[in-house]
């Protein structure tokens, strides 16, 4: 392995500091198209897993209004998405969120702008990992007419275990580079979307039909929003709703490995979250229509399915072919593990080469031209994560998917206020400025700073999320609290152990006129 030494790392004035230019970190440059890109961006989203994990609780959250509530959960995605794209425009950089706060705000906001990143994929990764085990124990049980064998999953030696090999695999297959990531992906990602559009159909053909489970005939007032419960309910569902449409950001991540970096990585990002929007639409109102929201067997009210929704009405709705949506949940969750490592690895490989993180995290494979320590890295700590999580929560899946919302709201929201901030020289210079500059990612920054600080407030209380708490408190929200102070301690390590960074050495903070005027 290389690393880049301090003396071969940025340099104040350098395109790395100064003029927003790509620096050189050693990554293989060119080796993604547009097609690439988007189909790395809809499998790190992973529509199949993410649905069967988040359909139920959001139902429970608000009810029919769970069309609506995606909808609200898509806007603040959309205008923050537009907003990354001027940015990545500007400054394409492997470290997004960090480099782009950074410049921003300085390193100390941009630091913890790149802790969130890395800790929600973290999260996310153990969380994945649980729902490929689950899935894994299901098919088998299938294919073999062994119920037992599903139950396999209960066992926490078992599961964890079994956690362990998948994780180990993702990484490795991301390890080996962008090629490989981008030959395994295609496969895994069409297979997923097509078992998903088969389910949709044959629900609403069951639907017509009349032999849907507990039918809902079709309503408008379902895309109403402001129908939920209670704010709380709105909160929380959009919460939800804003954890399954995360994940588009790895394109940009991948921005120095992209072709044309200035504008491929950001068309994917938009294609990404249009494609993922129409597909969530659909099934939310084709599992709506057959299922109803009721307590019943196959009801998304029954909290025995709420966990697992697809585990459950894949047999009902799909007959002798469910096996192919296990398959389907399994693949995308070892899909989307895979190429979420993507993401955290290669903001710590520039945390690393900007001196934020410790220089190891620079190291390049000189073979893949991957970010090899910083993905191995992130492969231990999400299994350290899952493991423990495993022993503390009475639900895993639903405790670590609000958790992990609130970080991706933490994380998009510092951004997206990022370039409001870096633009704002420019941003009454045209209205393209104006809308795409200043006005849509300020208005998806203050729609997730607001579901942000409701969550956390709410998760305080005991009963938040699945019931665990510590002493009186939600688990939900030590975990967040653990996450932040943690972030915080190691920020404050690194600034007494490598000042560079923190003294505005290696990246310096400025705005976009400023980076005009040198250039």
């Amino acid at each position: 392995m290389t690393t880049h030494s301090p003396s071969s790392g940025p340099t104040p004035g350098a395109s790395d500091s100064g003029t927003g230019g790509i620096s050189s970190k050693g990554l293989s440059a060119g080796s993604i198209g547009l097609l690439g890109a988007t189909v790395i961006g809809i499998s790190c989203i992973a529509p199949a897993y993410t649905l069967t994990a988040s359909l139920g609780p959001t139902v429970a959250a608000v009810g029919t209004q769970m069309p609506g509530i995606f909808l609200v959960g898509f806007i603040p995605m959309l205008l923050v998405a537009l907003g990354y794209r001027e940015l990545n425009n500007a400054m394409p950089d492997a470290g997004t969120s960090f480099t782009w706060a950074t410049r921003a705000f300085g390193p100390w906001l941009g630091w913890m702008g790149g802790w969130g990143l890395i800790v929600a994929t973290v999260v996310v990764l153990s969380n994945l990992a649980g729902v490929a085990v689950d899935f894994f124990y299901l098919m088998l049980a299938q294919l073999f007419g062994n119920p037992d064998l599903a139950d396999l999953t209960g066992n926490v030696l078992i599961n964890v275990l079994t956690c362990l090999v998948f994780m180990v695999a993702a990484c490795y297959i991301s390890y080996r580079g962008m090629e490989t990531t981008k030959a395994v992906q295609y496969v895994l990602v069409a297979f997923q979307l097509i078992v998903l559009v088969w389910f949709s159909v044959a629900a609403l053909v069951q639907v017509a039909e009349g032999s849907a489970f507990d039918a809902l005939a079709f309503s408008a007032d379902w895309f109403n929003p402001f129908l939920a419960p209670s704010f709380t309910a709105f909160a929380a569902g959009v919460s939800l709703s804003i954890f399954i449409f995360w994940g588009w950001d790895v394109t940009l991540t991948m921005n120095e490995e992209t072709r044309n970096p200035k504008t491929t990585p950001g068309r994917a990002a938009t294609l990404t979250v249009g494609i993922i929007f129409a597909l969530y639409i659909l099934i939310a109102v084709a599992t709506l229509m057959f299922s109803g929201v009721g307590t019943g067997a196959l009801g998304l009210g029954n909290e025995e399915i709420q966990g697992n929704v697809f585990a459950a009405l894949a047999g009902p709705v799909m007959g002798p072919f469910a096996i192919l949506m296990s398959l389907a949940v399994l693949s995308s969750s070892a899909a989307s593990l895979q190429s979420t490592f993507v993401g955290p690895a290669r903001t710590m490989l520039s945390m690393g080469h900007y001196q934020a993180f410790p220089k190891r995290f620079a190291s390049i494979s000189p073979r893949y031209k991957s970010p090899g320590f910083a993905t191995l890295m992130a492969g231990i700590v999400a299994w350290g994560f899952y493991a423990v999580m495993r022993v503390l929560s009475t639900d895993v899946l639903t405790d670590t998917i609000l958790t992990l919302g609130m970080m991706i709201c933490f994380y998009y929201g510092v951004t997206a206020f990022a370039c409001v901030w870096y633009f704002r020289s420019e941003a009454l210079g045209t209205i393209r400025a104006f809308l795409l500059k200043f006005l849509a990612p300020l208005l998806g920054g203050v729609i997730l700073l607001v579901i942000f600080a409701t969550t956390l407030y709410d998760s305080m209380n005991p009963e938040y999320g699945s019931g665990s708490n510590i002493g009186g408190v939600g688990l939900v929200f030590i975990l967040a609290m653990v996450l932040f102070i943690g972030g915080i301690v190691l920020m404050l390590i690194q600034r007494s152990v490598n000042p560079a960074f923190f003294q505005g050495k290696t990246l310096t903070q400025g705005s976009s006129k400023e980076h005009l005027h040198m250039q």
